[in-house]
């Protein structure tokens, strides 16, 4: 059992500094990418009125709707 856990051990792939800050760049540009096009994509559907907005996106698009100076 000895010897078989100590070729597992060396079997493990070494993983330096640069090649994780280059991974990391990669998932974080990925990540950035992805909530942009979600955030695009949302605002369309809400210009084109095909869902339902929160608070703040009516708030933001139509501040009217929060005027209580009128009651």
């Amino acid at each position: 059992m000895g010897a078989e856990s100590e070729s597992q051990e060396k079997a493990k792939p070494t993983l330096t500094q640069q090649q994780f800050l280059s991974w990391k760049r990669q998932k974080d540009a990925a990540v950035s990418a992805r909530k942009a096009e979600l955030s695009r994509k949302r605002a369309e559907d809400i210009a084109a009125g095909t869902v339902q907005m929160n608070g703040r996106e009516l708030f933001m698009r139509e501040p009217w709707v929060f005027d209580n100076s009128r009651y």
